[in-house]
């Protein structure tokens, strides 16, 4: 295993996701520095022998002195907000903030970085499913946290150039335990299980469990080339499938209206106007994010399943530890 007996670093490590990578790779016996950000919630690294370190990467001497010492950087801190009524701070911390834990990690002389990108980093391809040879071009359906995903990244292919050892994964859409915030994913299901979802619209999702995408980190830091990208993706579905699925899961009923395109662009540009004129929190669907599901957008994992040994469960076993972990908390009724 790659740097085995060094110190893993893991920014955004009390996050879903971060916090996910940081579980795999106390599994494997690795020693992990956690870095959490000011005032994040603890309570997903709650029971694991860490080191914890506060750290807000947009402080470019604190994440140098959180990342000295380790040999390896998985940096998935980032704000994953799909709407935002000041931009600015998604900027700070999924740009500059990268910019700074790239510069730790080259100060530091890591033997590996793992770069948390996303698939809304990517471009779409015209036919078939988007694999990492596809350039980014889906400037039109592109929020402003895609544009900043896209921008990191490009910011970290650059250190790649000049021979910092970072390899960039692309997950989709992780669904499972962990997600306390929730993230705009977590709150797609939330909604279902609420019984807020009268019709079902057109359009595609692709997911993932969340412990496979950490396992994928893993591997990637272990078999992933340098300035590669690896799409961590497991599953390719309808909304409609999607929609069906969590409330068989759930018990309960699915709806059977089927919304037309046109519909489902009015309910999100109505949702994002309340959003910026009344409410100023994220509405559950934006005008963007819904013009790129309804491109129905698949994308494929077999570079990650060829390469890095990436194993993904069933959909249904991932949806279920999604739903029983969010009632088991009092998330969901």
């Amino acid at each position: 295993m790659l740097g085995c007996m060094g110190v893993a670093a893991v920014t955004g490590a009390s996050g879903f996701l971060g916090s996910a990578v940081v579980r795999a790779l106390v599994a494997d016996g690795r020693r992990v520095r956690a870095l959490v950000e000011p005032g994040a919630d603890p309570r997903n690294l709650d029971q694991l022998d860490i080191e914890r370190v506060t750290c807000d990467v947009t402080d470019a001497r604190a994440t140098r002195e959180a990342v000295g010492g380790c040999d390896t950087v998985f940096h998935l801190a980032a704000i994953y907000k799909l709407w935002t009524p000041d931009p600015a701070p998604l900027w700070r911390v999924n740009v500059e903030g990268t910019t700074n834990v790239m510069l730790a990690a080259q100060a530091a002389g890591v033997r590996r970085v793992v770069h948390t990108s996303s698939i809304m980093a990517m471009g779409l391809a015209a036919e078939g499913p988007t694999d990492e040879s596809v350039r980014f071009g889906s400037f039109d359906v592109a929020g402003v946290y895609s544009m900043t995903k896209h921008v990191s990244e490009r910011v970290v292919m650059r250190f790649a150039e000049a021979g910092l050892p970072v390899v960039v994964v692309n997950p989709s859409m992780p669904f499972g335990p962990g997600d306390r915030a929730p993230t705009p994913t977590g709150r797609t299901l939330l909604t279902i299980l609420e019984g807020r979802v009268p019709a079902v619209g057109h359009g595609n999702l692709s997911l993932i469990d969340v412990d496979d995408c950490a396992r994928g980190h893993v591997l990637a830091a272990e078999r992933g080339v340098v300035g590669e990208r690896y799409i961590l993706s497991a599953h390719d579905v309808s909304i409609r499938t999607f929609v069906e699925s969590v409330c068989r899961l759930a018990g309960l009923r699915a709806p059977r209206v089927h919304a037309p395109r046109w519909v489902g662009a009015a309910v999100a540009l109505g949702l994002e106007k309340w959003s910026d004129w009344v409410s100023h929190e994220e509405p559950r669907l934006t005008v963007r994010e819904a013009r790129f599901t309804q491109r129905c957008p698949t994308f494929s994992n077999r570079k990650a399943v060829t390469d890095l040994g990436l194993r993904v469960r069933p959909l249904d076993e991932t949806l279920q530890r999604a739903i029983d972990w969010f009632r088991a908390e009092g998330m969901a009724p």
